[in-house]
């Protein structure tokens, strides 16, 4: 015997398997499906329902900024919107800093308390 000799056995090639093709396909659109519901269709959702609240901004509606300062609109304009934060202090903020609009008498009820 031999300690340098190697031998070497080629091993049963198997036919190519057509069913690993397809299911690697379906795991691709397993994660695709997965990515759509998950990330892309809130997303989406979430940016249509800002677009519409800023749309239907008005004067005297009661805000919130993504900042967090409330206040009243007094004025809105093409990009912008004026809110009245306090006595006669008014602030001008992008449409899109809006985070929320609040129902009425809400800045009244934080005043009081």
């Amino acid at each position: 015997m031999n300690l340098f000799e190697t031998a070497a056995y080629a091993a049963d090639a198997g036919g190519p398997q057509g069913d690993a093709g397809l299911i690697n396909l379906l795991f691709l659109a397993g994660f695709v499906l997965i990515f759509y519901f998950m990330l892309w269709r809130p997303q989406s959702k979430r940016r249509k329902e800002h677009q519409a609240l800023m749309a239907g901004l008005q004067k005297g509606d009661e805000i919130v900024t993504a900042g967090g300062v409330v206040g009243t609109i007094n004025k809105v304009e093409e990009g912008f919107v004026k809110v009245q934060v306090a006595g006669n202090v008014e602030m001008r903020f992008q449409k899109s800093a809006i985070g929320a609009t609040l129902p009425k008498g809400t800045i009244k009820s934080l005043e009081e308390s």
